[in-house]
């Protein structure tokens, strides 16, 4: 990505990646230890992304929009609203709402009820904002020169119990939840091409 975003020109076309990565924890810039638990044996990968720590595994849809900013038209925090746009399309395609939670970047679910179309309703207690909530996916992005790398992950069917180890995106006792948990059943392929159609309609200029 970095390769890719470095040698870009005006004319450069955009791009998405979708990847399924191996065990790994990744770090943000501004990343802190603290927030590393016990990550013994999956492997630590500091990255030049943006947010604190998150894991990567088998059964999460990674996505990687290469996109020129200036040329789409639009700014950062525009950007990462249609990416957290793009997801929680997604979810709704297999039944799930998604919500934002403010200053907390990624989308979550209502654990006592995923498929309600419910909006979260009333301020989000100062003590926990997350209360009730389960967080589905991930998003830590990167800008040079105007162009993006890094992006979003989703969880679709995988094995929850390395975000234990780690506080995750900064936040303790924060749970992380897949598709698989709250009863949707689908593959990583089919998950993969709903998020990328979703994304290539959402980020477009």
């Amino acid at each position: 990505m970095q390769k890719y975003t470095a040698a870009r020109g005006p004319d450069t076309p955009d791009a998405l990646w979708l990847c399924e990565h191996p065990p790994v924890f990744t770090q943000g810039l501004a990343g802190k230890t603290e927030h590393l638990l016990a990550p013994d044996p999956i492997p630590v990968v500091q990255t030049d992304r943006g947010g604190q720590v998150t894991f990567h595994g088998p059964g999460q849809v990674v996505a990687y929009p290469l996109i020129d900013l200036r040329r789409a038209g639009y700014y950062v925090k525009e950007y990462v609203f249609r990416i957290e746009s793009a997801v929680i399309a997604t979810l709704a395609h297999f039944g799930v709402t998604g919500h934002r939670v403010a200053s907390a970047p990624g989308i979550y679910v209502r654990l006592d009820d995923p498929f309600s179309h419910a909006a979260l309703t009333g301020p989000a207690p100062l003590a926990d904002p997350f209360r009730g909530l389960g967080k589905i996916a991930a998003l830590g992005i990167k800008v040079s020169r105007h162009c993006t790398y890094h992006g979003v992950s989703l969880n679709v069917a995988m094995d929850l119990e390395p975000f234990c180890r780690i506080n995750p995106c900064g936040y303790a006792g924060l749970q992380t939840v897949d598709l698989s948990t709250i009863g949707v059943q689908t593959t990583w392929e089919e998950a993969a091409h709903v998020l990328g159609r979703k994304l290539g309609t959402y980020l477009a200029p």
